[in-house]
């Protein structure tokens, strides 16, 4: 009997992108998006500090939506890499209904 199936990533690609950490929480890690968070907000602080005053919005809080764009990325990866292993070992374990794909005889 295999692994049930991982989350689709796309999934996890529209949680992140709609709400910070939450794709990583879908993931079932959700420590590492409380990191991102964390480094999201203290990086936000740091370059509203530094930047000129008529600086836009996203300009004032650069570091802040960096490491969003950042968090983001690492929630879809793991979560194709995930799938990927999933359907790789799936495939291995001779189950070919997974892809469609059938062998060669």
């Amino acid at each position: 009997m295999s692994a049930p199936a991982p989350t689709n990533p796309y999934l996890v690609l529209g949680a992140a992108i709609v709400l910070p950490a939450s794709g990583h929480v879908i993931l079932g890690v959700p420590v590492r998006g409380l990191q991102f968070l964390f480094f999201m907000v203290i990086l936000a602080w740091v370059t509203a500090k530094i930047a000129p005053a008529d600086a836009s919005f996203v300009g004032r809080h650069a570091g802040g939506f960096l490491i969003y764009a950042l968090s983001i990325l690492d929630a879809y990866r793991t979560a194709r890499i995930r799938a990927a292993i999933w359907a790789h070992s799936a495939h291995a374990a001779g189950d070919g209904a997974q892809s469609g794909i059938e062998p060669h005889t």
